[in-house]
């Protein structure tokens, strides 16, 4: 599959009308009281197993995030006590969702400062691979982010972007952004190679194969080049884009009218995924 113009929690699948049961802005109860003891081992499982991964391979803001918004506790996180402290911490809450939603209320929970959660958990014999996000994907993935001020400033911003590109057709650009960064990004730290992008924290292979393997292309940040570059939903990317400070994300939408941007890129092709351009910087793994 190429580039799409949805990220994970927002799609042209999605019906434009909410089914029987969802809110206008698509939101559902969490229904915390009816998970299974399945499901709350499923969490389990997948949280004893990507800490242990992530110890010394994701950015230091992921691991303070999970302390900070005490993630550990056993089972599947009741979002109304995660959201007593995430609110607290960068006056974020997440709100539950059925599954994608349509792009412009994705966009305008994150615009509001509220991120979308699946209300389901995946099976155990998916643990390794759900293309559909869950809710281990969407809390575990993004909400220790959100702890933190530059992300939670850079997510709110995005959904203003994505709305004001959703009405200018230019969705396309903005969801590259969004894939990598928020969900497939990497950063320096500490001179050394860093997880941040959720699509990957919550990836027991792809954590592995973004750092390590000798597959994907690993290039320097450039605003443009992401922009033009299509992405894959299906398998393990590709291509990753460095940052050569996590803080430095905030700064991608603070300095940069994206809309000029936008307009500027028209005039040239898009780049498939793995493809190598002259002008890149390519990275070591």
């Amino acid at each position: 599959m190429t580039d799409q113009s949805n990220s994970p929690k927002h799609g042209a699948l999605a019906s434009p009308t909410p089914p029987p049961g969802v809110a206008a802005d698509w939101t559902v109860p969490q229904k915390w009281n009816e998970l299974t003891a399945v499901d709350h081992q499923v969490w389990d499982t997948l949280f004893a197993r990507q800490r242990t991964l992530l110890h010394g391979k994701a950015t230091a803001s992921f691991e303070e995030g999970l302390d900070v918004l005490s993630l550990s506790h056993p089972g599947v996180p009741d979002l109304e006590e995660l959201n007593e402290r995430l609110h607290k911490r960068s006056n974020w809450t997440v709100v539950s969702v059925p599954g994608v939603v349509p792009d412009d209320v994705f966009f305008k929970h994150l615009s509001e400062r509220r991120f979308p959660a699946g209300n389901f958990i995946r099976k155990p014999d998916q643990l390794d691979y759900l293309e559909e996000p869950d809710v281990f994907h969407d809390v575990f993935g993004h909400v220790p982010m959100l702890a933190q001020p530059e992300v939670a400033d850079f997510m709110q911003a995005l959904g203003h972007l994505g709305l004001e590109a959703t009405e200018h057709g230019a969705l396309d650009r903005l969801a590259r952004l969004y894939w990598y960064t928020v969900e497939f990004g990497l950063c320096r730290e500490d001179g050394a190679l860093k997880i941040y992008g959720a699509g990957i924290l919550s990836s027991f292979g792809e954590a592995h194969y973004s750092l390590e393997s000798e597959l994907p292309k690993r290039f320097g940040f450039d605003l443009k080049r992401v922009l033009r570059t299509r992405y894959r939903t299906d398998a393990f990317q590709q291509n990753y884009f460095v940052i050569d400070r996590f803080s430095d994300v905030l700064d991608l939408v603070q300095r940069n009218d994206l809309a000029a941007i936008y307009a500027e890129l028209d005039q040239l092709p898009v780049i498939d995924p793995g493809m190598v351009d002259p002008a890149d910087r390519l990275l070591a793994a």
